[in-house]
């Protein structure tokens, strides 16, 4: 039987962009390696930069929010599964999937689990009010309840969903990031300076490199005047620009076209994230490549214990700044911590059956869906109260707009 998969996202896929684009291309190709048709829908706006899903023979369309219009767009279809590019795509168009396509399993991809993030911010900002349940945290786990099956990146998440929250473990898959291997790393010698890499319209991105800034490279820049921290990042706007500097070798580069050979080309990548959740793809990139990294406890979070790490984790600002200058300026250290990451990730993160296990996943939920369904009460309950409130208030919204 053919299966249609539609897959409604929150953004068009940017795979130079973000760790986020990578991850919807991977799952993308994973339905089609099994015959399975994909067709992509999202209410955002296209850039430049959006990979072109025709290529790889995706059809995609554009929807509306609060737009009766979607009923008889995902009733055409008739997809098999609907998946649901983090939590706020299924509180929009989840209620409106279960009327019009009952029979269609439903799978969250979470991403991250956003309200850890935003916790997580707050309390760096200093802004965190001590809630044992947030309302993000509600309306995300919510969400996950009233899907059939939801994707975590993390095992750090999946621990917490479970253990805090006592999110059924039936209810999650385990899913993490994977990548092929490259064939050639540079040599200490081939390499010079510092390095970081992160999407600019991400919080915890843009966070560290005004940490890296103002707290850290100053102090290394001291120690190895020759040196530079070179900055890269998608959708660099003024603000970020404003940070470059060549006299201080603070250089922002922009948008990276090639993640893995700028990798290549620097001898070490420095992340001191502060706040986030999730998989930190960067960490990924940079052990695909040979390329030793510090961080911090939260950015090495859910990929390896950190006396294991290729490279130093740390949360202390005067650790990461001594650690950066020895291991930049080591030969010997750097070349056990570039084998070490070399090995972390074709041992982790290889592509290896993941796909695989996806797919035989999403076909047991299948076959096995009123079963699932039944013995999900509260994702029922929440469902039937979101249908009312959430499809009023649209329906509202939807008739203020016509006027």
């Amino acid at each position: 039987m053919n299966q249609k998969i539609l897959i409604i996202g929150s953004v068009w896929p940017e795979p130079n962009s973000s760790a986020a684009g990578i991850r919807m291309l991977q799952l993308i190709q994973s339905f089609q390696k099994y015959q399975k048709e994909v067709v992509f829908a999202t209410q955002a706006h296209q850039s430049q930069f959006a990979f072109n899903l025709a290529t790889i023979n995706v059809e995609s369309f554009k929807i509306s929010v609060n737009d009766s219009s979607f009923d008889k767009f995902v009733k055409n279809q008739n997809p098999t599964v609907v998946m649901f590019d983090r939590f706020i795509m299924e509180e929009q168009f989840g209620w409106r999937v279960a009327e019009q396509c009952p029979d269609a399993l439903r799978i969250l991809d979470t991403e991250d689990l956003h309200f850890l993030r935003k916790e997580r911010q707050q309390k760096v900002n200093q802004k965190f009010e001590n809630e044992t349940f947030s309302d993000i945290s509600k309306r995300e786990i919510a969400s996950i309840y009233r899907c059939d099956l939801t994707l975590i990146i993390s095992e750090f998440e999946m621990e917490l969903l479970t253990v805090n929250y006592q999110v059924p473990i039936e209810r999650l898959m385990y899913l993490p990031m994977w990548s092929d291997s490259v064939s050639r790393i540079n040599t200490f010698a081939e390499r010079n300076h510092f390095m970081f890499v992160g999407n600019f319209m991400h919080e915890p991105n843009w966070d560290c490199v005004r940490y890296l800034k103002s707290e850290i490279w100053p102090s290394i820049r001291k120690k190895i005047p020759n040196s530079e921290l070179h900055v890269y990042g998608a959708y660099p706007i003024d603000k970020v620009f404003q940070l470059n500097n060549e006299k201080e070798g603070f250089i922002i580069k922009g948008r990276a076209e090639d993640v893995n050979e700028i990798c290549q080309n620097y001898r070490l990548m420095i992340a001191p994230l502060r706040f986030g959740a999730g998989v930190k793809g960067k960490f990924i990139d940079a052990m695909r490549n040979g390329l030793p990294s510090i961080t911090t406890t939260l950015g090495a979070e859910s990929m390896i214990e950190k006396e294991d790490w290729p490279g130093f984790v740390s949360d202390e600002i005067q650790d990461i700044i001594s650690n950066a200058i020895e291991i930049y300026s080591n030969e010997l250290r750097w070349n056990d911590l570039s084998n070490k990451a070399f090995k972390i990730h074709n041992e982790k993160f290889l592509v290896k059956n993941w796909p695989v296990t996806f797919i035989e996943k999403v076909k047991f939920y299948i076959e096995n869906q009123q079963y699932i369904r039944q013995n999900n009460f509260i994702g029922a309950m929440l469902m039937h109260h979101s249908q009312q409130s959430t499809k009023f208030m649209s329906k509202w919204i939807e008739l203020k707009n016509q006027l």
